[in-house]
């Protein structure tokens, strides 16, 4: 038993036609619609793995950029597949560089491309295998000309801000359909533009220091409005967490910041067996400990969002990082006259989040008080 555990999805085109023949109704849609998800994995991962043959640095400087996003609390934001086809798109389209030959060269590239890509006026096509002709290059125009028109319309429509268009997907519904919303992608440019700096300074001047590296994957925390820290030895994959957060005391000298909770780590649940567990336990007692697809990192944010989303937004690591970051969502004033009446805004709230987590919270910090909008 080596602590492996795998969920596996067969694609058989054939077959899930013929099911959907035999079945009708809102359950043909649901079969059709993970048929056509399905689908569209197997056409990226296809491409992706034939373009990581071609080029063997492709890799590295995906695991690098995915790191980079999960360390800043993206991961919500930007699905693995769209940040796949960002770098994709630097090997495809180099010019006026050559194509990248290490993981930094890459890794900046990426962060630029972030940056400083025309996102709201020009759409990104990424095509990998070159199927790509001037009629589809054609539809994508029209495609992304449509989604813009759409959000000039309404405003409140926050869908594809980012625009990534492949030859299995030329309407950018795949990855960036719903996220990141354009204030969501003005942060990460923002702090895609931030590290691009900071790399490009440690280059220049040939430094070796492991803590200027470092800040290329810490996210400060101060920059949120209420921070949760949780216990590291509880997380998924312990050993996957670069660095142990902690908040600079020094932002709640004269502020409105507080300490607002502190937990205990749970000795009920361990979601990653250690070598220690597995001495002297037999096959049927570890098989008891194992748990299968137990994520509390993903449970307890699925919990908070459901409770809580529209008074906050979360910020997280889905990769092993021990902190989510919280910002207030915009209420109207009447909504938050209300809010506290109900003595819940927002510490109260707060301290209900870290009850949530209770076993895996280790510290609930209040860093910015809501404001009021009208």
């Amino acid at each position: 038993m080596d602590g492996y555990a795998f969920r596996l999805r067969i694609l058989h085109e054939r077959g899930l036609s013929l099911v959907n023949k035999e079945i009708g109704g809102d359950q043909m849609k649901r079969v059709s619609s993970a048929d056509k998800m399905l689908f569209v994995r197997s056409q990226h991962a296809s491409m992706i793995n034939g373009l990581q043959f071609r080029y063997p640095i492709f890799g590295p400087v995906v695991r690098l950029a995915k790191r980079w996003l999960a360390s800043h609390l993206f991961s919500a934001c930007l699905a693995e597949e769209a940040a796949e086809l960002l770098v994709a798109y630097l090997f495809l389209k180099p010019l006026p560089f050559n194509v990248p030959c290490s993981r930094i060269t890459g890794f900046l590239r990426f962060l630029r491309l972030l940056a400083e890509h025309d996102w709201a006026f020009s759409p990104l096509v990424v095509d990998i295998n070159g199927d790509l002709s001037q009629n589809d290059e054609k539809e994508i125009d029209d495609n992304f000309t449509q989604s813009r028109k759409a959000y000039e319309e309404n405003t409140q429509n926050e869908s594809k801000a980012m625009f990534l268009a492949t030859a299995y997907d030329k309407a950018s519904e795949a990855w960036t359909r719903c996220s990141p919303n354009p204030l969501e992608l003005k942060r990460l440019a923002a702090y895609a533009r931030s590290s691009a700096s900071l790399l490009t300074k440690l280059i220049l001047q040939n430094q070796t220091d492991s803590r200027g590296w470092e800040c290329l994957l810490r996210t400060p925390l101060s920059l949120y409005d209420a921070v949760i820290l949780l216990h590291g030895d509880r997380l998924p994959y312990p050993k996957r967490l670069l660095f142990t957060s902690e908040l600079d005391q020094g932002i709640f000298l004269g502020g409105e910041g507080r300490h607002v909770a502190h937990g205990n780590a749970s000795t009920c649940f361990h979601p990653f067996l250690l070598p220690s567990d597995m001495k002297g336990s037999s096959l049927e007692q570890l098989k008891t400990k194992l748990m299968v697809n137990f994520d509390p990192l993903r449970c307890f944010v699925g919990d908070v969002e459901k409770g809580f989303s529209n008074r906050l937004k979360l910020w997280y690591d889905s990769l092993g990082g021990d902190a989510i970051g919280l910002t207030w969502e915009r209420s109207k004033k009447r909504e938050r006259e209300e809010e506290e009446t109900d003595g819940k805004y927002p510490v109260d709230l707060l301290r209900n989040i870290g009850e949530l987590g209770k076993g895996f919270v280790r510290e609930v910090y209040l860093l910015k008080a809501p404001r009021l909008s009208s």
